[in-house]
């Protein structure tokens, strides 16, 4: 039996160390192609123009959209910068390295809301090319974003927004169904979430599953419990985390985990795929998620899809507290080192239309960002539509700074180490704020 062990234990540190290796040939071989000055030519007047994004179904079929309509005049290659394979700060490191280095491989990429600022040295202003009543169509929660100062630097894309998932058969089982049905309709708080949590009858199933890995996602749990206390805790650029909001937003996420252990310990290593796919396989409650959830994995789970339920309020908030849900999303940008920005622009614009916007809502569950898609006629089409809409009125934005991504890599490492209980949450404040306000970097 000791040998069979063994045996086992040395498979899974095999398969561990060929996954790693696997992982890193992908970033070597990614980073360098983006890194390297590229060798495009312009072939019987087809001119090639290099998008980087997570590139999922409903992405490659909008890019077969798009090159049928320009076939013979341009063509858009997909660089798959995929989920599966690097984190959202991950990507955003290959993207920062490639433009440091001048690099002219990519035209166009896609950039998660909050790093327009970051990235706007390295971009083309897009005030030109899209025109005011292209904005004019544009919901305003998918276009505040794309400004920085009073010029568009980028154009939304996906919009995402924060929801809260459960198994309605699961939840069914108890005599108070109704009464926990009708909370998550019209908002449960924490407390009584926690509350429930309690119920033996949950003792086998993980109860709230949420991302919690040292990354963007866990900033988003966090920034969106200390809005859902104040909405304007980061109004005028403040950036002072040694506050009772942040103390109550990070030891909640803290004893999710260690205190009522409604969540498991495995959150700490889990981005969006990892947590569905963990939620999905051993029956969870409850899982943070965005709305792309629907398509993603589900397919992989039809017996199950019909019981999973979106929660009509926003996530969970403190007694006595507004409902909170973060917004998410991906906005697009153009190189400043293109040779192709007008190509470049016409597939911005090409993604703008009511056709493209359908697809990536129908193929990959992304929010349309036009208004006209939440009018009363298409909501009543389509009911998740409207609930959507009615949870993005709640919605609140990750703080617009310059700074913002330095803040966020600091606050996802010390949040990540609390809830790991490798310190204290007055540690992780301390430490977080002294290195917020020093202007340092985390090096890791």
């Amino acid at each position: 039996m000791k040998e069979k062990k063994i045996e086992i234990l040395k498979s899974k540190r095999g398969f561990t160390f060929l996954m790693i290796v696997g992982i890193f040939i992908a970033f070597y071989f990614i980073y360098y192609f983006l890194s390297t000055p590229a060798l495009k030519v312009v072939t019987d007047d087809i001119t090639e123009i290099y998008f980087a994004d997570h590139i999922s179904a409903a992405h490659r079929k909008v890019i077969s959209l798009f090159n049928k309509k320009y076939e013979g005049k341009i063509k858009v290659i997909p660089i798959d910068l995929s989920f599966d394979h690097f984190s959202t700060n991950e990507r955003k490191e290959l993207l920062s390295r490639s433009f440091r280095s001048k690099s002219d491989r990519i035209d166009i990429f896609a950039v998660d809301q909050i790093w327009v600022q970051r990235f706007e040295k390295w971009a083309e202003p897009l005030d030109k090319g899209i025109s005011r009543q292209q904005r004019d169509a544009i919901l305003n929660f998918a276009l505040e974003s794309c400004y920085v100062d009073s010029t568009l630097m980028a154009s939304p894309f996906i919009l995402d927004i924060a929801l809260m998932y459960y198994r309605q058969d699961i939840l069914e089982t108890l005599p108070n169904y109704k009464e926990i049905k009708s909370k998550l309709d019209n908002s449960i708080t924490w407390e009584e979430l926690i509350e429930l949590s309690r119920n033996k009858m949950f003792a086998d199933n993980p109860f709230y599953t949420f991302q919690a890995d040292e990354y963007e996602g866990l900033v988003c749990s966090f920034i969106e419990a200390v809005l859902n206390q104040n909405r304007n805790y980061f109004d005028g650029g403040n950036t002072e985390f040694n506050s009772a909001e942040v103390r109550n937003a990070l030891t909640l996420l803290v004893n999710l985990v260690n205190k009522y252990s409604a969540s498991p310990h495995d959150v700490t290593d889990f981005v969006e795929n990892a947590s569905y796919e963990y939620f999905l396989k051993n029956d969870g409650v409850f899982l943070r998620a965005w709305p792309s959830f629907n398509v993603s994995l589900l397919n992989e789970y039809k017996p199950l899809a019909e019981n999973f339920k979106i929660a009509k309020c926003p996530l969970p908030h403190f007694k006595g507290t507004k409902p909170a849900s973060v917004f998410g999303g991906w906005n697009l940008m153009i190189s400043k080192y293109s040779k192709y920005k007008n190509e470049a622009m016409e597939f911005i614009k090409f993604v703008l239309s009511k056709e493209v916007q359908l697809v990536m809502y129908k193929e990959g569950g992304y929010l349309p960002i036009l208004k006209d898609s939440y009018s009363f006629e298409k909501i009543s089409e389509d009911e998740d539509l409207g609930q959507f809409y009615k949870i993005m009125i709640n919605g609140v934005h990750r703080p617009q700074m310059e700074d913002y991504t330095r803040i966020s890599d600091i606050l996802a490492y010390y949040a990540n180490k609390a809830i790991k209980k490798e310190i204290s949450v007055d540690e992780a404040i301390r430490e977080a704020s002294e290195l917020i306000q020093s202007k340092k970097v985390i090096i890791k």
